[in-house]
């Protein structure tokens, strides 16, 4: 088991118990065909009225897609997330294509892709960390997204690499360890 295994009241497999967001990777590459392996997984991802409203903008390292990818990130993603493989911005359409009326499940829809992806990332010892700090506005702008495609987080996608290769400051937070609330504060039997 790795140093931030989850330390779980209950047994859960161990892809969720080791699944978790770092920020330091290795500036090695992903594979195209594992790539694929990710975007397999997103793709079978149930939602509502089988819509599929995920939409994902992505480009890999050293090109030019990688940088406006990276451009949209707030600055304290933006010193860590440069050395991932992938960059990756997750977004939803958020009209129904059977009706072309607002569809309310597309957000929880793209969390369940996203997941699967996050899943099959960890059970082929990649790293996925998403990111709520970016600038949605300007990943319109810089990746031509429509209108009726909302980005909803940044993510970076690669393999994990030592807490020494990150600044002082977000060194500790690779290394603590990961805390959840109770069951017994977030369920509730009615």
């Amino acid at each position: 088991m790795g140093i931030k295994t989850a330390r779980t009241d209950h047994h859960i497999t161990s892809l969720l118990q080791e699944r978790w967001s770092p920020r330091s990777f290795w500036e090695k590459p992903l594979a195209p065909e594992d790539f694929d392996r990710l975007l397999e997984a997103a793709r079978w991802a149930p939602s509502s009225f089988n819509e599929q409203p995920w939409r994902f903008y992505y480009a890999h390292r050293d090109t030019e897609g990688f940088d406006k990818i990276w451009e949209c990130l707030k600055k304290p993603n933006q010193d860590w997330a440069r050395r991932a493989s992938v960059l990756m911005i997750a977004s939803a359409h958020t009209m129904f294509g059977h009706s072309g009326k607002d569809n309310n499940h597309a957000v929880y829809d793209l969390g369940q892709s996203v997941f699967s992806m996050t899943i099959q990332a960890e059970s082929m010892g990649i790293k996925v960390h998403q990111m709520a700090g970016f600038y949605p506005d300007k990943a319109v702008e810089l990746l031509n997204i429509p209108s009726d495609i909302k980005p909803i987080t940044a993510i970076a996608i690669g393999y994990n690499g030592p807490p020494e290769r990150l600044m002082s400051n977000l060194q500790g937070k690779e290394t603590e360890a990961r805390a959840r609330m109770k069951i017994e504060e977030f369920s509730f039997r009615v």
